[in-house]
């Protein structure tokens, strides 16, 4: 049964298609969801129902999304009662989903040189966002993903050289890299070809070998952990470039109307509360952190 809610969100009974565990209890699900795939954009996220036993919903981001297949594709990792219970599902049942929900990311024209920055369960948004960019012609992204646990991949050295990153940091997702999107990867756990330190280090020395002209083309996307966000804003207004970020809250409902997940945001007329759900996730950097 579906039936649409808010004209653009709907309520889904999604079959599982693949499951697969990966290590640092990550999980990535693939679910038929016709009506969800064909409107999910990058930073939308779907509310879920991990388990018949628990009646509140989980809010996952969406990493991938196929309109012809009617496939969405889910990374999560394994942290609580609720995700605990979704790691033991099989292809083959059905779960509930309520989606594609929130603004997604929005490219401002005129920005060639976009930096898309994923940490940990954040990376998803990213690895959505560069695919919708791959047909884009004026788009040269570059991604980095950062994470304290195994990747939910198996890195391999990028066959795409970035300028301005150190000798030796050669590791990247295969994916990215079969669509030509260069990126790299950042952990602090001493991975092989990875950048020894935080995203932002990294994504700093990238700036560093930038002309001025170029740095005038970038903006930065990011999603992560709340002290990441913070980072990558502090850095983006450092070089003064644009920046959106996809915040991650606690959320009861999903859909506005319990305003659990609300957050304070500087407008024209002032602070105001917005709530995550649906104002967001995506907000510019400049009016959460300041």
């Amino acid at each position: 049964m579906t039936k649409p809610h808010h004209n653009s969100v709907f309520l889904e009974e999604a079959e599982i298609i693949s499951h697969q565990a990966f290590d640092g209890d990550q999980f990535i699900m693939r679910l038929l969801a016709p009506h969800c795939a064909a409107k999910a954009e990058p930073g939308s996220f779907v509310h879920l129902t991990c388990d018949p036993q628990l009646p509140m919903r989980r809010p996952i981001s969406i990493m991938r999304s196929s309109y012809n297949e009617g496939w969405i594709d889910l990374l999560y990792k394994r942290v609580g009662k609720g995700t605990t219970l979704l790691a033991q599902h099989q292809p083959g049942e059905k779960i509930s989903i309520l989606g594609p929900i929130g603004t997604p990311f929005k490219a401002t024209p005129g920005h060639s040189r976009p930096l898309l920055i994923g940490g940990g369960v954040g990376m998803p948004p990213m690895i959505f966002l560069a695919e919708s960019m791959r047909q884009e012609s004026d788009k040269q992204p570059f991604v980095i993903l950062g994470s304290e646990v195994p990747f939910p991949f198996k890195p391999t050295p990028s066959k795409i050289m970035i300028p301005g990153i150190p000798e030796g940091v050669i590791a990247s997702m295969p994916l990215l890299d079969d669509w030509g999107i260069g990126n790299r990867l950042a952990s602090q756990q001493e991975f092989n070809g990875c950048f020894q330190g935080y995203v932002t280090e990294l994504a700093d020395l990238w700036f560093r070998n930038l002309d001025r002209e170029t740095r005038s083309q970038v903006e930065i996307f990011a999603c992560g952990p709340h002290p990441m966000l913070e980072a990558v804003a502090a850095m983006a207004s450092e070089w003064q470039v644009p920046c959106q970020v996809s915040l991650e809250e606690f959320m009861a409902c999903g859909i506005g109307g319990c305003a659990g997940c609300v957050v304070e945001v500087q407008t024209a007329d002032g602070p105001a509360m917005k709530r995550v759900c649906v104002d967001g996730p995506v907000f510019e950097a400049a009016s959460v952190f300041n």
